[in-house]
Parts: C-alpha cells; sequence; structure tokens
C-alpha cells in the first residue's frame, strides 16, 4: 500500500495531554490564591463544555465568536460553577489558561509517532492533519516538533464542521488535490476517524494502542484495520 496523501488525527492519535483540565486549573488557581479541587473542576467543566456546545457548537463560529473568546468563556463558567466570581481574577485566569493549553509541556507526543511520520515522509507521501480543533492547533503542533511534517493542518474551526461531517474530509482532498482512492486516515475513533473517512472513498485505519479492541469497534471495524502501534503503519505503507 503506497498512499499518495495521508491525513492523521491529533489527539489520541499524535499527541495527549499530560494533565486533566482539572489539575491544570487547579494549579492556576493557586497562584490567585484560589484553592479548589481538580476533581470539582473536572466536573464543572465538562458542565461549563456540555453548555458551551450545545448553544454555541464549533467554536460559535456561525455566530460570529472567536474560539479565543468561546474558551476564555468556558474557563470563567468553569470556575463561576466553583463560586468564584470575582471579574479580576477570571480574566487573568482565564487567559493564563488559555495560552498554558499550547506549551509543549501540556502535551505528550506518542513514542511511535515520530518514527512513523519520517517513515512516511521519506517514501515521498504528502500528509496533513484533520482535528476537530481551534486555531491553536498549528502551534501546538509547532510546539511539539511535529509542525514540520505536515503539507497543512485543517481544523474544525477552519472549515466551519467538524469530523464526522464529511465537509472536513472533503476540504483536506480538496487542499491536497487527491481523490479519495489515493487517500488514508489515521484516528482514534471509530465513527469521527474510521467510518467518516470510509464514507467518502477514503482508506483508514484505527489506532488503539493497548487495548485489543476499542470501545464501539465491534462489527464495524475489522481486525485488520486496528493498529496497536503507529509501527504497524510503517509495515503496511512500503
Amino acid at each position: 500500500m503506497r498512499p499518495q496523501f495521508l491525513t492523521w488525527d491529533v489527539k489520541g492519535t499524535l499527541l495527549r495531554v499530560c494533565h486533566s483540565v482539572g489539575e491544570l486549573y487547579s494549579s492556576e488557581a493557586k497562584l490567585h490564591g484560589i484553592q479548589l479541587e481538580a476533581k470539582a473542576l473536572d466536573r464543572a467543566f465538562q458542565a461549563a463544555l456540555q453548555m458551551q456546545e450545545k448553544f454555541l457548537p464549533n467554536y460559535g463560529r456561525g455566530r460570529g465568536l472567536s474560539s479565543h473568546q468561546w474558551w476564555i468563556d468556558v474557563v470563567k463558567k468553569t470556575f463561576c460553577l466553583c463560586g468564584v466570581s470575582d471579574e479580576r481574577v477570571l480574566s487573568p485566569l482565564a487567559m493564563n489558561l488559555y495560552r498554558q493549553f499550547c506549551s509543549a509541556g501540556n502535551w505528550q507526543v506518542f513514542g511511535d509517532v515520530k518514527d512513523t511520520l519520517i517513515h512516511c515522509r521519506n517514501l515521498g507521501i504528502s500528509m496533513a492533519v484533520i482535528s476537530n480543533f481551534d486555531c491553536r492547533l498549528e502551534q501546538i503542533l509547532a510546539n511539539c516538533n511535529l509542525r514540520q511534517y505536515f503539507k497543512f493542518v485543517l481544523t474544525s474551526e477552519d472549515v466551519g464542521a467538524a469530523k464526522p461531517d464529511q465537509r472536513i474530509f472533503n476540504a483536506a482532498l480538496s487542499l491536497a488535490q487527491v481523490e479519495p482512492n489515493q487517500a488514508v486516515h489515521i484516528g482514534d475513533d471509530v465513527w469521527m476517524d474510521y467510518l467518516a473517512a470510509r464514507a467518502i472513498g477514503m482508506e483508514s485505519y484505527l489506532i488503539c494502542r493497548g487495548q485489543e479492541e476499542p470501545s464501539g469497534a465491534k462489527g464495524l471495524v475489522p481486525k485488520a484495520h486496528i493498529l496497536h502501534s503507529l509501527q504497524q503503519l510503517c509495515v503496511l505503507i512500503k
């Protein structure tokens, strides 16, 4: 198998966060003299995020909101749910957390990633990122020394549509000027990555490190299409 174009999901595929949201928020709050448990902040964050996604999906792009303001509002709502309401504290706290999310220290590159990207690049395969993410993704990939491997980075904020919507995949294929049957997508989600890519005619594989079979894959993903390490992809792509 030698595709012309290879697309990648990011979170859970190339990178993972080093700390929970609650841990990050709790550490930042301490710098502002606020003591809050990480678990309580995790619960509050999930509630705030769900509300924001329900009323302002895809970072509020359709309502003229920037992803920056969208996330600042999520952070503020998280702390408000934990009893912090002083705007003089909330604004700098939210801004610091927004910026910190991009730092390399917040992310870990999976151990099998760089060798695989180098292998594919050496074979002359063009690569790009397709991710349900905001505009910070370019900087995150650069800070993690991965940006140079990709022709472009395409986010749901850029396109105005999130996986599994076909528009984000079609936008990537159009930018790369390739047909679906010339492209392969790699991701860790059965519906948003594996099945969504195949729905438009791309080949796809599901990365599932450390598990025999990922949740939801039974009956939908053949075992031959499940990668337990990206080293398996290097064997497939020669």
